[in-house]
């Protein structure tokens, strides 16, 4: 017995050792996969780069970001190049970079400040921005001059401010947080250099966000402090003295999740992870997204009130890489769930209709418009940073960790993995979020024992996943199912997930929720007045919606039993009034169209008030 117990493991290890899989490509498809592409082919393909790479030469700025424009699209370009391999894209990013490493000064510098401004405003920003964009360029390219380049821009910043120079957070605004933000690409430079003058200067930077004059984006954090109350109400809003900035808050945190991987100090993990929970329990509103005018307000409990700028399309994608990066590292599916909600509402309203624009904001009434152009130039931080967000996609839809292969996204895609000969292909047909079936097939070149794990979104309470028509077992919510077998050609799996139309009220108001999508009410429908007050019909949170014909200018839509107005006497109160998705509400940005999330509840004080 001994003997064949040494034999079955010996040979399960053996299967085991042959499913070392590498993640080849991944294809989106459906309405995702179309904005996707649309994104590339407008808003990265068809930029102007000349425009965003001229600052660099003028060299006269003293308080402008001109220079985050050419790093942001660049990484946008580069990470949607990963995903189409268009060689004239490459082509681009390739001359881009060119140019850019060209205005290099003899002292490293590359920017767009002049000398007696250098530090100040968002001068350390823009180089965060440039040297990302020339480690990206490294890391698909291999060119060892964009890496030489990135160690140079450091190099010098190193000899302004550190131990004898300025204090990092004391330069720019927002207690610092834009310049040591810095701390992102410095351990990049650690990783691919493995000099470790760049692991000490990241230490630094850290360890004055924990001075008095720093953000203490480590020990408010780890105490509990709410990402709106670290600071006091700051007097001038784009200032140092506004602690609550959200872009810049994440952007500092993506950097210490980079060092966290080096050091192992697990305050730094834990501070990350308290920051995101407190940032998704009491900033992200239904649409996945949060802030007003860039910054944390506390912003879920006053999600109902019309506000100002809110919803940044920069902080809704810093907040789907800040979670995608803990996804990664945790490989807990609380943040896939932050993910998908962030991805299939804000993000995808944000692009308009015919993929020209990015909005700077997307409110969750009224309409859509476009951001201002900004220091200057024809663009603005949106439109540069938004493509980033859609080639975040494929790269979280399906991930490998270790020897397991895990699905986060659900839509119709295609991930394709290899091992030496082996291929394997996991396929998707569905139209999930309209229909709630999502089948899956797995294709492989020979048999194949790995691990396949199904993300189990929260709000799924009763969901059924089948293996080859057999129903598997104890399917939890907010979990992964795992099924770990040897895979077979054509073998096939079904989820069917629980997703009615659920019922949100807040504060004398209603919303709509049917899986991961936030429905909202459009004028186009022609079927009453956005704004007017109603009474959604549901029993015990369930809304008695049916799924109905898409109009022209939506991608689903649904019919929703209610009661109109405050006259229950009159004619015609009770009626199906049509709800689209959220993105889709509002997406030719004409002013003359309306929509809305949060219905106002007409108060029957029959039954008491709301609480």
């Amino acid at each position: 017995m001994k003997k064949l117990i040494i034999l079955f493991f010996l040979f399960t290890s053996s299967l085991y050792a042959q499913t070392k899989l590498k993640m080849e490509s991944v294809q989106i498809g459906g309405y995702v996969g179309g904005r996707i592409e649309d994104c590339i082919r407008t808003r990265v393909q068809l930029q102007d780069v000349d425009h965003l790479t001229a600052p660099f030469r003028t060299k006269n700025d003293t308080a402008s970001w001109q220079t985050e424009f050419w790093g942001k699209w660049v990484q946008g370009a580069i990470a949607s190049y990963r995903y189409n391999h268009s060689v004239a894209l490459y082509a681009k990013i390739k001359k881009s970079v060119d140019d850019i490493i060209s205005t290099q000064q003899p002292d490293g510098y590359i920017g767009n400040y002049r000398l007696d401004a250098q530090l100040k405003s968002w001068d350390i920003w823009g180089r965060k921005y440039t040297t990302l964009g020339l480690l990206s360029w490294y890391e698909i390219s291999g060119e060892k001059q964009a890496l030489n380049a990135a160690c140079r821009v450091i190099d010098h910043l190193m000899t302004q401010v550190g131990e004898g120079g300025t204090n990092i957070v004391t330069t720019g605004n927002y207690y610092g947080m834009a310049s040591s933000s810095i701390l992102e690409p410095v351990m990049y430079l650690y990783k691919y250099t493995g000099d470790y003058k760049y692991l000490q200067f990241a230490k630094y930077i850290v360890a004055q966000w924990e001075t008095p004059e720093g953000p203490q984006l480590i020990t408010k954090a780890i105490n509990g402090v709410p990402v709106a109350a670290r600071f006091p109400h700051p007097f001038d809003w784009f200032s140092p003295e506004n602690g609550q900035k959200a872009y810049e808050m994440m952007s500092c945190y993506i950097g210490l999740l980079e060092l966290y991987k080096v050091t192992h100090n697990a305050a730094y993990l834990d501070a990350v992870q308290k920051t995101v929970n407190d940032i998704a329990n009491t900033e992200i509103n239904v649409a996945g997204s949060g802030s007003a005018f860039e910054s944390w307000y506390s912003g879920r409990k006053y999600q109902t009130s019309p506000t100002y700028h809110t919803m940044e399309t920069c902080v809704t994608f810093t907040w789907m890489q800040l979670c995608d990066k803990l996804l990664a590292l945790t490989g807990n599916p609380f943040y896939a769930d932050q993910i998908e909600k962030s991805l299939y509402n804000a993000l995808m309203a944000a692009l308009k209709d015919d993929a020209s624009q990015i909005a700077k904001y997307s409110p969750m009434e009224g309409h859509r418009c476009e951001g201002e152009e900004q220091c200057g130039m024809h663009i603005n931080c949106c439109n540069a940073n938004g493509p980033r967000a859609f080639a975040l996609i494929p790269d979280f839809a399906v991930k490998k960790m270790g020897n397991e292969v895990y699905v986060n996204y659900y839509g119709d895609m295609s991930a394709s993995l290899e091992n030496g000969h082996n291929k394997v292909l996991v396929k998707q047909h569905t139209t999930y979020p309209v229909s709630n079936v999502i089948d899956i097939t797995i294709d492989v070149t020979k048999e194949n024992v790995f691990g396949l794990h199904l993300r189990v979104p929260v709000w799924s309470a009763q969901t059924v996943i089948t293996l080859n028509g057999e129903e598997l077992k104890d399917i939890c919510p907010g979990t992964y199912h795992a099924i770990t077998r040897k895979w077979k050609k054509g073998d096939h799996i079904q989820i069917i997930l629980d997703m009615p139309a659920r019922l949100l009220e807040q504060n004398q108001m209603q919303a709509i929720v049917r899986g991961p999508i936030v429905l909202a009410r459009d004028s186009r429908f022609n079927d009453g007045f956005v704004d007017e007050t109603l009474v959604v019909d549901s029993e015990d949170g369930i809304v008695k919606a049916e799924v109905d014909s898409v109009p022209g200018f939506a991608w689903m839509r649904l019919k929703v039993p209610v009661t109109v107005g405050t006259d229950l006497e009159g004619v015609g109160m009770y009626r199906n009034i049509s709800f689209c998705d959220f993105a889709s509400a509002g997406n030719t940005w004409d002013k003359q169209v309306r929509y809305r999330v949060w219905i106002p509840r007409t108060l029957d004080v029959k039954k008491g008030h709301l609480k």
